[in-house]
């Protein structure tokens, strides 16, 4: 097993026997989320932008207008914190204190960096299409020299990261397990409903096949089967 070594910056102390480091398990949720929050400081205001992005081995990429203000500002390399969330259920307890989420979390600490070779700018936008649905970059026009252009790409380095893992029922204090109420967890999924077609599609086109999309979260995603714990009942 390979996993990433905790810094100071990393190292999980709320609740540590959640924190996960291991690398491909950071990858599972990686890979099945859509979107993440990237936050940095200009100027000492701070900003948390939310934002598609693509992994790439043990890389990160987000892009966006090369002329918005993440992108400039990140390309200076600048500090940033990059995170990804999901949330398998809703843990209802039997108090109001003990309620939480069933959830996945990574979080990536670094400097991001400017993709300047063309190639690799082209690649991490192929990821970027393939993340959404795979083979779509394949299948439509690739970007021209004028929006290659007027696109930047940047690329953070899955060096400082950590994942924190919650899963299970809800844990109440003992006295509470007599009170009349119902407990447990109301799983959460992301569904995808029917494709609704652009009013410029040609006649004869096929609608896109939704098993395309069921089958991207099929094979690149794992939902943990491993119960983390929960520690002193006393802990959400």
């Amino acid at each position: 097993m390979e996993i990433y070594s905790p810094t100071d910056r990393t190292h999980v102390r709320r609740l540590p026997q959640r924190a996960v480091y291991d690398k491909a398990q950071v990858s599972a949720i990686l890979d099945e989320g859509y979107v993440c929050h990237v936050g940095f400081v200009v100027d000492g205001q701070p900003y948390v932008i939310p934002t598609l992005y693509a992994r790439a081995g043990q890389r990160i990429y987000v892009h966006g207008s090369a002329a918005s203000r993440m992108l400039l500002s990140l390309s200076d390399g600048i500090q940033v914190c990059l995170t990804v969330t999901l949330v398998d259920g809703f843990v209802l307890a039997r108090s109001a204190f003990h309620h939480s989420l069933n959830y996945r979390s990574v979080v990536v600490l670094g400097r991001a960096t400017l993709v300047a070779d063309p190639s690799e700018k082209r690649e991490a936008l192929r990821l970027f299409t393939n993340h959404i649905v795979p083979g779509r970059w394949e299948e439509v026009r690739e970007p021209n020299d004028q929006e290659l252009k007027a696109t930047s790409v940047l690329a953070l380095e899955l060096d400082e990261v950590s994942a924190k893992v919650r899963t299970g029922p809800p844990l109440d204090d003992e006295e509470d397990y007599r009170l009349p109420v119902w407990a447990g967890v109301v799983p959460v999924r992301t569904e995808l409903g029917e494709p609704i077609t652009d009013g410029r599609v040609p006649p004869g086109i096929s609608v896109i096949n939704r098993d395309r999309l069921h089958n991207r979260r099929a094979t690149d995603s794992s939902v943990p089967t491993k119960d983390y714990g929960e520690g002193p009942r006393t802990k959400r």
